[in-house]
């Protein structure tokens, strides 16, 4: 299944969901941002991540977390 900026199947990486075009997982850059890393370093540490898909799953992430709806549904 693709949305956009991430992918999911189960023949990349098990179903991890991973950049577009990529094997790199989603959860890379929430790993690196928790570590106190920057967007431009975890882009430098992954060039085939393309900016424009960082920042859409970025933007993705805050509107699941400040949609009140979302997370009614999500996490209640």
């Amino acid at each position: 299944m693709n949305y956009g900026a991430i992918n999911i199947d189960p023949e990349t990486m098990g179903g991890t969901p991973v950049f577009t075009g990529t094997r790199v997982p989603i959860q890379s850059l929430f790993d690196y941002l928790e570590g106190g890393e920057t967007l431009k370093e975890f882009l430098d540490d992954f060039p085939s991540v393309k900016k424009n898909y960082a920042i859409k799953v970025l933007e993705m992430a805050k509107k699941t977390l400040s949609t009140e709806k979302i997370l009614n549904e999500t996490f209640a």
